[in-house]
């Protein structure tokens, strides 16, 4: 559910920092700010699938050690 939100501001970043580029140029201030928070976007969303992915291992493990 949480990785939606961040696919969803992930996308609306990466538009907003293209656009940002083609206006302002690559090297612009903003469009610098808007590529960073694009790369903290990334991080976080791969940190979520990452531990949604651990969650399910752990989930589907069987304990019984009998």
């Amino acid at each position: 559910m949480m990785s939606e939100v961040v696919l969803k501001k992930l996308e609306q970043t990466r538009e907003k920092m293209i656009q940002c580029g083609l206006e302002n140029g690559f090297l612009n201030d903003e469009t610098i700010r808007l590529s960073r928070k694009l790369d903290q976007l990334l991080n976080l969303y791969q940190l979520e699938s990452v531990s949604t992915d651990y969650e399910m291992n752990i989930n589907s493990m069987d304990y019984d050690v009998n």
